[in-house]
């Protein structure tokens, strides 16, 4: 076996096959999951040691160590299993499928949709509340949608392409190792008074590392759409977002769909100012709702083609 043989098996056949799990499988509820660990681990440290003097400090150490030792702990494992070709490949293959969500994100979307559109505004809002962050009781079906559409634009960076950005950077090791900085993001990086100490450097790192994943998803949206709009709304709305990253891929969502995302919002009690993404003020479809599938589909297909093409080059 050559040498781009070897590489070919224990880099690109994982991606490949993790990938066609994820869409065939999405994240069965019933199976154990590593993301499940992170959380644990992250409440077990926020626990006892977001109290007291130094929270900053000690919220910077606890990044540091949760995401530094994820990278050791799993490159550690991956060195050991190089002497065995094949349990390299099927352990690789299932973090690869561990580590994306697009057909878990898709179908989380579309209960809600469907929810909405069998039994009414509020299971909507009921089931809208699983995904979102924002307060739900008082969205009317129009604001729902919109809630939708940015979700999938959002967790289609942060969900998929960047841990495929990840994955093409440091394998297995550097996917779990942002997975796990996402997930103290989602767990503890929050503005208000329990989190805002603790939670800086975790917020800081999420940003960080989804700089350049969260503008290639937006220009990959773009490309599988072939949308001047969208291109345009990513160049004319991507700063404009509050996040530093979560912007792109929704003004990119926003010009290809020719809609308007934003606006103020209710977060835990309180109102939230936030600029308006597009400036098409539509009524948001179902039909949309299925465009929006289709690129989140197509971005993350394309991306693993790319990266499969940068391999053929190197």
């Amino acid at each position: 076996m050559t040498i781009l043989m070897v590489y070919m098996e224990l880099l690109i056949l994982p991606l490949l096959i993790g990938f066609a799990l994820d869409c065939l499988l999405g994240d069965p509820r019933w199976l154990p999951h590593p993301i499940r660990l992170f959380g644990w681990l992250i409440a077990w440290f926020e626990k006892h040691f977001n109290r007291g003097r130094y929270r900053m400090l000690k919220g910077a150490l606890t990044s540091i160590l949760l995401v530094g030792g994820t990278w050791l702990i799993v490159q550690a494992v991956f060195d050991e299993l190089k002497a065995f070709p094949s349990a390299f490949l099927v352990v690789a293959s299932v973090g690869v499928f561990f580590g994306l969500a697009n057909r878990s994100l898709i179908y989380e979307s579309w209960l809600v949709i469907r929810a909405l559109k069998t039994n009414g505004l509020e299971a909507g809002r009921k089931q809208l509340s699983y995904i979102v962050g924002r307060d739900t009781k008082n969205l009317d079906e129009q604001q729902i949608r919109t809630a939708v559409l940015e979700t999938m634009a959002e967790n289609l960076s942060d969900g998929v392409i960047a841990p495929l950005f990840f994955y093409a950077l440091g394998g297995v090791p550097g996917l779990f190792a942002f997975k796990m900085a996402s997930t103290l993001d989602s767990m503890i990086a929050y503005k208000n008074e329990r989190y805002k100490s603790y939670g800086w450097f975790a917020a800081r790192l999420d940003d960080l590392l989804n700089l350049i994943p969260a503008r290639l998803t937006a220009l990959l949206m773009v490309l599988v759409s072939l949308s001047w709009s969208g291109l345009t709304h990513i160049f004319r709305y991507g700063h404009q977002h509050a996040s530093p990253n979560a912007g792109y891929p929704e003004a990119a969502l926003a010009g290809i769909l020719k809609c308007r995302f934003g606006g103020p919002n209710i977060y835990h009690g309180k109102l939230v100012e936030k600029p308006y993404i597009g400036h098409h003020q539509k009524q948001i479809t179902t039909r949309d709702f299925w465009f929006a599938a289709y690129v989140n589909t197509a971005t993350a297909v394309v991306m693993v083609g790319g990266i499969w093409g940068v391999w053929r080059l190197l």
